[in-house]
């Protein structure tokens, strides 16, 4: 399991990609954080977390934002599976996001708290994918999604050419990196490698690295 304490820059940048397909889900995400004005900060800057053995999310946004709401929603979920001894549903833990970050971008402060996941997971209604935004808001999708600046741009534009209902997972996998190789080459926040997870039938798959091509 990745740790957050590993992205200590300012920004991530960020191009992350979240796909549905027919027998699961596939989540990735670029390791380049960036410190604004095109400098890089971390080219290890991990984006992609097993919050529990049926979910997993990617980040983007302010570091500092994103390690509270890991910190709390994690607590809050190990709590959940400790008090009644289930795994927490894919939407509980999505509703439980974009509570904490609402929350988090309301409150005053001289730095704008902004902060943005995709999470992925099964549970026992089947395979879910919610998006939540800066905001807080919490949206299902039934296709795909990416966050980043420019990063999701780009994606979304290929993926409303390349998806297709009935994706297999290795062809969800090559459409995922293929987002995040096409991102890195007009997004100078995005690149350094691709971290990248399948959830199937067992759950959330080992998190491994992908060369950028």
């Amino acid at each position: 399991m990745m740790n957050e304490e590993k992205i200590n820059v300012a920004k991530t940048g960020t191009c992350t990609v979240g796909i549905v397909c027919k027998d699961g889900l596939i989540l990735a995400a670029d390791k380049r954080g960036s410190g604004g004005e095109g400098l890089i900060m971390n080219k290890n800057a991990i984006k992609l977390f097993k919050l529990a053995d049926n979910i997993a999310v990617t980040v983007a946004g302010n570091v500092s934002d994103i390690q509270m709401v890991l910190k709390l929603a994690k607590a809050e979920l190990q709590l959940k599976r400790i008090k009644t001894k289930k795994l927490p549903t894919v939407k509980e833990a999505a509703n439980l996001f974009a509570t904490i970050v609402y929350q988090n971008i309301r409150k005053y402060s001289t730095i704008l708290g902004i902060s943005a996941f995709i999470l992925a997971g099964k549970d026992s209604s089947g395979f879910a994918l919610y998006d939540v935004y800066p905001d807080g808001t919490v949206t299902e999708q039934e296709k795909f999604a990416t966050t980043g600046a420019y990063g999701s741009i780009i994606g979304l534009g290929l993926m409303d050419n390349e998806w297709r209902p009935n994706l297999t997972l290795e062809e969800g996998k090559k459409l995922a990196l293929k987002v995040i190789n096409t991102a890195i080459k007009r997004d100078a926040t995005v690149g350094e490698g691709i971290l990248i997870t399948i959830i199937d039938k067992n759950g959330v798959g080992e998190i491994k690295e992908e060369k950028v091509a």
